[in-house]
């Protein structure tokens, strides 16, 4: 009976041992990238913004593409009086009662180059006098007809300059906004990461200091140390209990943060791997700055914007100038009893029409207008000019940071191993009673600083690393542009 006492508490403890495991999760920081790109909320947004980009563009394109539409009034009702002038010049109200239906079927095409829009139409008309008790048709068959601007702004023209730069621009933003993502995630993955290290360091000194600090009643009763040390132990050990409490606090607050962020409702514990240097990769400036001015969303806004500008002084000389419009059409059309009678010898049907518009007095405000247009346009250069410095100095800097970074780590990952190793021998020393107390802490800080120094070396490495691929939207890598 109690052997199988015995085996059934190895195995309560073996299960209860993996449930403890079952809820961890134990995640490394390119896996937190990965999942924050696919299931974040930032994410998310990133994937409807380009639809929304997508579907603009081809709004765009389809005001370029011929437009079938039927327009119509059917039916067409009216029972009323009107007056009726009469022969002597006296007014007699009259009973109508009459049905007016219109149908009309018509093609059109705008013309980018000119602005203008020509179309095909064709259209039938019916009318019932119920009073009478007559009912006639009229219609034409055919008609081509051409509407076009002259001495205008073309919009059409210039927006086929524009628009494709806005749905490339948008498509780059896309990318611009998964590699924030991961810039995000990296940032919360190492807030976390430096939380647990923290607590790991408290845990640790916890432990130490509780150990050392009964080793230390024992020496006093030996007389090997004095009461101020032992208390300066004690102090220690007070210390590192307040340190653990805050630290367990930060770790909890800093794993819902980035579980938050990654859109994720897991409730089991993370722990998170350290993760290690890429490796080494040389970045050239030149071909950060090159891969950049061709990929970044800021890039391409840089030739929209100046474009915009010149458009809008387009747009001012033109419309404080001569407008003029040239609407003609040509066509057939007929009348009858009947429908079929419309197509049957129908007559020639032209109209032809010069509108124009000249102002002549204005009191300035045309020239006032087009010189505002001048100056907007002027401004736009001077800021993509002060844009692109700064655009390019960010980008110098980021390279100069990550090279500096890749032989940082390095640094402090040796003085992470030696802190680590020195604190170990003035451990046994003390022990030994070959230390004093105050060389034991200065170890025990330095070793902290030193642990703290080489994860903290190692998120500035990968948040400059990811802050590169995010300013030129080109993996130093792999030597390939980013694409998803």
């Amino acid at each position: 009976m109690t052997m199988m006492r015995y085996f059934s508490t190895l195995l309560f403890i073996w299960i209860a041992s993996l449930n403890v495991s079952a809820q961890i999760r134990t995640l490394a920081l390119r896996e937190v990238v990965d999942l924050a790109k696919e299931q974040s909320i930032a994410s998310k947004q990133a994937v409807t913004q380009k639809k929304t980009n997508f579907w603009q563009y081809r709004s765009f394109l389809a005001d370029y593409k011929p437009q079938l539409s039927l327009n119509g009034t059917v039916p067409g009702f009216t029972r009323s009086y009107i007056e009726v002038v009469q022969p002597d010049g006296s007014i007699s109200f009259q009973p109508v009662s009459y049905n007016n239906s219109l149908l009309s079927l018509s093609l059109s095409q705008s013309i980018a180059l000119t602005g203008g829009t020509i179309s095909v139409q064709q259209q039938i008309q019916r009318f019932d006098d119920f009073a009478r008790n007559n009912t006639r048709y009229n219609g034409i068959p055919f008609e081509i007809g051409l509407k076009q601007p002259l001495f205008r702004f073309n919009a059409l023209k210039w927006d086929r300059k524009i628009q494709p730069l806005k749905y490339q621009e948008g498509n780059q933003q896309y990318l611009q906004s998964l590699e924030q993502v991961a810039l995000d995630a990296t940032g919360y993955y190492f807030e976390l990461l430096v939380a647990q290290v923290n607590l790991q360091i408290a845990e640790k000194n916890r432990s130490n200091n509780d150990t050392l600090y009964k080793i230390a009643g024992h020496k006093l009763e030996l007389g090997k140390i004095s009461q101020n040390d032992l208390l300066q132990l004690q102090m220690g050990l007070l210390t590192a209990q307040k340190d653990l409490a805050s630290a367990q606090q930060a770790a909890a607050v800093a794993s819902l943060k980035l579980k938050l962020y990654m859109g994720t409702r897991d409730e089991r514990e993370l722990e998170l791997e350290i993760p290690m240097e890429t490796r080494e990769f040389a970045v050239d400036t030149q071909i950060a700055l090159d891969e950049a001015f061709a990929n970044r969303s800021a890039a391409v806004g840089f030739r929209r914007k100046l474009l915009e500008a010149e458009r809008d002084v387009q747009f001012a000389k033109k419309e404080n100038g001569l407008n003029a419009s040239l609407i003609a059409t040509f066509g057939l059309s007929n009348q009858g009893s009947r429908p079929g009678d419309i197509y049957i010898s129908p007559q020639d049907r032209e109209f032809v029409e010069l509108q124009l518009n000249l102002p002549i007095m204005t009191w300035g405000r045309n020239k006032a207008r087009t010189e505002v247009a001048r100056a907007n346009q002027e401004f736009a250069q001077q800021s993509v000019e002060q844009d692109k410095l700064t655009f390019e100095q960010e980008i110098f800097t980021q390279v100069t940071l990550l090279q500096m970074l890749q032989k940082q780590i390095k640094l402090t990952k040796l003085a992470d191993n030696i802190a680590a190793e020195r604190y170990q021998i003035a451990k046994e020393r003390f022990i030994l009673s070959d230390l004093s107390v105050t060389d034991l802490g200065i170890a025990t800080q330095e070793k902290d600083i030193a642990r703290r120094d080489y994860i903290l070396a190692l998120r500035d490495y990968w948040q400059s690393y990811y802050s590169i691929r995010l300013l030129t939207l080109y993996d130093f890598e792999k030597n390939e542009k980013i694409s998803y």
